[in-house]
């Protein structure tokens, strides 16, 4: 692997004209399940610099609401890319889709045959705790509050991908879904959506942080790229890698890149 890869934060060089970071949730924000108070407020400090911040998680939208109401951020995507919400300034939030309702209703259907099928016949298989909350995408517990062994993640993965859905693994959940979409689609999406930037054309002048495979399109996509330390649990199966890595694990890993970028656009 190049030595361009896993860096450290310090070497991090921070561009003056900065637009924002864009962010995983589980495991890069969260730690041990819950997103600290240190953490919203370094997402704030962020904010009053003027900078964007956007969330892109496989979480469900159901359980990203509390959070888009309450977080300083911009939006939430989630369900990889599927669905955003949006702040409306009225004290609300608007949700976005990329797929049409009848698109969504009819893969919806299909998801849960699969999901059946996957908890009928992967050993010690059962759908995440937060499922009712999903719309576009399903998701098999893997390590939230259970722990499979990578035979049977792997089998997971084998069954979504042969019924012709998208399949990726984040560091607590395995998600399938029917579509185009994921991270970095509903990164350009949501930034084009809120902001009427085009992303690639600026991807030089945004940061993303992760923690895990579901992350490595970004990392090979976006060239500021940061992983949170506990990233080391997934690099044997990376196959892009983050360019930088935090100290810290997790959310104070988070504040890390937050302190760093600050300290860069005094």
């Amino acid at each position: 692997m190049s030595n361009e890869f896993l860096r450290p934060l310090s070497e991090l060089t921070v561009p003056s004209n900065l637009l924002g970071v864009l962010t995983d949730i589980d495991d890069t924000l969260t730690t041990d399940g819950v997103v600290p108070e240190h953490v919203v407020a370094a997402i704030a400090r962020l904010k009053a610099a003027g900078l964007k911040v956007v969330p892109i998680t496989g979480r469900p939208v159901g359980w990203s609401v509390p959070f888009a109401s309450a977080w300083p951020v911009d939006a939430i995507v989630a369900e990889n890319g599927a669905v955003a919400l949006r702040p409306n300034g009225a004290g609300g939030l608007d949700k976005l889709y990329q797929q049409g309702s009848e698109e969504r209703a009819s893969n919806f259907a299909k998801m849960q045959q699969v999901l059946e099928q996957i908890e009928a016949t992967v050993p010690g298989a059962n759908r995440a705790t937060d499922s009712a909350g999903r719309e576009c995408d399903i998701a098999v517990d893997h390590s939230e509050f259970t722990h499979m062994p990578q035979a049977q993640i792997d089998a997971c993965v084998a069954i979504m991908k042969a019924a012709g859905m998208n399949a990726t693994v984040s560091s607590i959940h395995i998600n399938g879904w029917f579509g185009e979409h994921n991270k970095l689609e509903g990164a350009r999406w949501i930034v084009d959506a809120l902001f009427g930037i085009n992303l690639d054309a600026t991807l030089g002048q945004w940061v993303y942080i992760g923690d895990s495979t579901n992350d490595q399109l970004m990392f090979q996509s976006m060239p500021l790229s940061v992983g949170v330390a506990n990233i080391a649990r997934f690099v044997p199966q990376l196959q892009h890698l983050p360019r930088h890595v935090t100290e810290a694990e997790r959310g104070d890993g988070f504040v890390q890149l937050a302190d760093h970028i600050l300290a860069t656009q005094k």
